[in-house]
């Protein structure tokens, strides 16, 4: 699996070509997490965002479906008591629903065969009132970012879609959701965030 083998470089790759998004975007997400929050993170992959959630809430589920990206993820996890790392579908959540406060599923959307399905998922295990949070590189605009992809892609990443900041927001219209908040993180590679209140 393409997600295994890259587990072990993949956190400096992406220091190396688009760091300053990768750090900020932890920091950003973190901000919509509250102390006494339940939160469950699907795709968590090496835990860039984990790190962040983690000393926020009372409790991080970090899911991913690569097993080679959750050992990172403990790793990089180690130190917070309160992070659990599962290997999970997250098209097929074994949870009971409306369990989580925050939903977050960060930079997955454009691999998946059927990304509305999945954020319905997202949507049944979330409280009502609570967040859906879906941060998601833009790069479908962008010639550098184009190419980065078509070089990932050649390695075996296989990338269902790929998005500018219009066609995101329209892909969350056509899902149903009308109230969602958008913020970019703007860097070499800018990450745009939608955040679904339940």
């Amino acid at each position: 699996m393409f997600w295994d083998n890259v587990s072990g470089l993949y956190d400096f790759v992406e220091t190396v070509y688009n760091g300053r998004v990768y750090r900020s975007l932890g920091e950003r997400v973190a901000e919509e997490i509250e102390q006494n929050d339940i939160v469950l993170e699907c795709a968590c992959g090496t835990g860039a965002i984990s790190r962040y959630l983690a000393p926020k809430c009372r409790l991080l589920i970090a899911t991913d479906f690569s097993r080679g990206m959750l050992k990172q993820s403990a790793k990089n996890c180690r130190k917070y008591h309160n992070v659990k790392v599962k290997h999970a579908d997250m098209t097929q959540l074994k949870c009971r629903s409306d369990r989580f406060d925050k939903v977050v599923a960060g930079n997955v959307i454009h691999l998946l065969e059927n990304p509305h399905a999945a954020i319905k998922e997202l949507e049944r295990v979330c409280k009502t009132g609570g967040k859906i949070i879906v941060p998601t590189y833009i790069n479908a605009s962008a010639g550098v970012n184009k190419k980065a992809v078509q070089l990932l892609e050649l390695a075996g990443a296989n990338f269902k879609r790929q998005f500018d900041i219009d066609s995101y927001k329209q892909f969350f219209t056509d899902a149903g959701y009308q109230n969602v908040e958008y913020f970019i993180i703007e860097g070499r590679m800018p990450c745009a965030v939608a955040v679904i209140t339940k």
